[in-house]
């Protein structure tokens, strides 16, 4: 077993080789445009999870994930030329979800700024149930006192 900081500076690395690679060497046409978002490496520096987006549609997804288990072989070569480790780990090519959810989030965000739209409209001109300040005011305090409330800050000096 190796440290985390090693498993991460690989992980990096790989990320970095890989993005390369697909920018100069791979000339597959399934390729469509494809981001390097993320590589993580196991704690044996066996395996490596490569995530990656694509900007398109559905069948763009499809093309480009086909052309990057096509393109394996080479970019793991190219990986283990360039980090020079002992064992090249493996290479696993995984849609990264963030977009995904960033859109989901996005969408229930937009739900909630439409509830408040409409409750604001709602809201508008209406009355208070009760009174316009709910909270009790104290009678008047000055008829209790009897003026001997004059605080005492120590010994007189004259």
């Amino acid at each position: 077993m190796t440290d985390n900081a090693r498993a991460r500076k690989l992980a990096d690395r790989i990320q970095v080789v890989v993005a390369e690679t697909l920018d100069r060497r791979i000339k597959d046409p399934r390729l469509g445009f494809v981001t390097i978002t993320d590589a993580r490496v196991t704690g044996d520096l066996r395996e490596a999870t490569v995530f990656y987006t694509v900007y398109g549609d559905d069948e763009e997804r499809a093309a480009s994930a086909a052309a990057l288990e096509s393109a394996k072989g080479v970019l793991r070569t190219e990986v283990g030329r360039q980090t020079g480790v002992r064992f090249t780990p493996s290479l696993a090519f995984v849609p990264d979800a963030l977009p995904d959810n960033a859109r989901t989030i996005e969408d229930l965000l937009d739900k909630a700024r439409a509830k408040d739209a409409e409750v604001r409209q709602v809201s508008t001109g209406a009355q208070y149930a009760g009174d316009a300040d709910p909270y009790r005011k104290p009678e008047d305090e000055d008829d209790e006192t009897d003026g001997s409330s004059e605080k005492n800050e120590g010994p007189a000096s004259a």
